[in-house]
């Protein structure tokens, strides 16, 4: 389902770009042309997105061929040629913006969720993405997450339980909130409550969370929550997570760490394809 799913999504996005074909190419370029090009990584970063950029390509025309010189997950230097291409000028004019689109946006995730993973190399703690993802493009953007040595948080609503804060409030407690959702979940759906302080975290104890999600806690709250909870369920930071205070908050003791940034406020990698003349 993932590949017809990643198919359907990179057709529409062609549709989007050209729904009437590339005046500019298909005018200014005669349909034997062929050129070979090199996409060069003009900063430091962590690559991804490779293998959506090859299916835009032969989505387009699978006569075209590459040589690759880095794969998915690798580190790039500046100046590094990440892959070859070769194949007809039109074909490769007319994939070009929406293949930089995806490998750029990604390599820019799995290059700042690299950087938080290294924060806390010291600890045991997973560094975690979130749903605060670009509508239509968290497929592309979880994986990236992967590439750069994070971990993927729930997917979408329909695959994991997340009590939140309205949930909470709009059925009347966190109590009555588990209690409720435990007749209608199977039994192998673990069930996360999100808490806001240390008498919410006790609630959320009794009622036999499986995760619970500090939110927004200072780091003193923090490591009495962790002292509280001895083990008796995953204990989950979140909340205006930076890379200057990552280390302060898997020091603290807990689990996992889900940083929102990650696919909200990242930088796209600088890549360009570079035609040879």
């Amino acid at each position: 389902m993932k590949e017809l799913l990643v198919k359907h999504l990179i057709e529409q996005a062609l549709i989007e770009d050209m729904p009437f074909g590339d005046v500019t190419t298909d005018y200014l370029i005669d349909k034997d042309d062929i050129s070979k090009g090199y996409f060069i990584a003009k900063e430091p970063g962590v690559i991804a997105g490779i293998h959506y950029l090859l299916q835009v390509f032969f989505t387009i025309d699978n006569t075209i061929s590459f040589f690759h010189h880095l794969e998915d997950g690798h580190q790039a230097n500046e100046g590094d040629c990440i892959l070859e291409i070769e194949g007809k000028t039109k074909s490769i004019l007319k994939g070009e913006r929406l293949a930089l689109n995806i490998i750029q946006r990604m390599s820019g995730i799995a290059t700042l969720t690299h950087q938080f993973v290294e924060k806390v190399k010291h600890t045991d703690v997973k560094i975690v993405d979130t749903r605060k993802t670009t509508p239509n493009f968290r497929i592309f953007e979880k994986e990236a997450v992967r590439l750069g040595g994070g971990y993927n948080h729930r997917y979408n609503l329909s695959d994991a339980v997340l009590i939140k804060d309205n949930h909470i409030e709009a059925s009347g407690g966190i109590k009555q909130a588990v209690n409720l959702i435990r007749q209608y979940i199977p039994h192998t759906t673990k069930i996360e409550v999100e808490v806001e302080n240390l008498d919410m975290l006790k609630e959320a104890l009794d009622a036999k969370a499986d995760i619970i999600m500090l939110d927004n806690m200072s780091l003193n709250m923090m490591k009495e929550a962790v002292k509280m909870t001895k083990k008796q369920a995953i204990l989950e930071a979140s909340g205006n997570m930076t890379l200057d205070r990552v280390v302060e908050v898997a020091n603290c003791g807990v689990d996992i760490i889900s940083v929102g940034a990650l696919t909200h406020s990242y930088r796209s990698l600088d890549i360009s394809l570079r035609f040879k003349i």
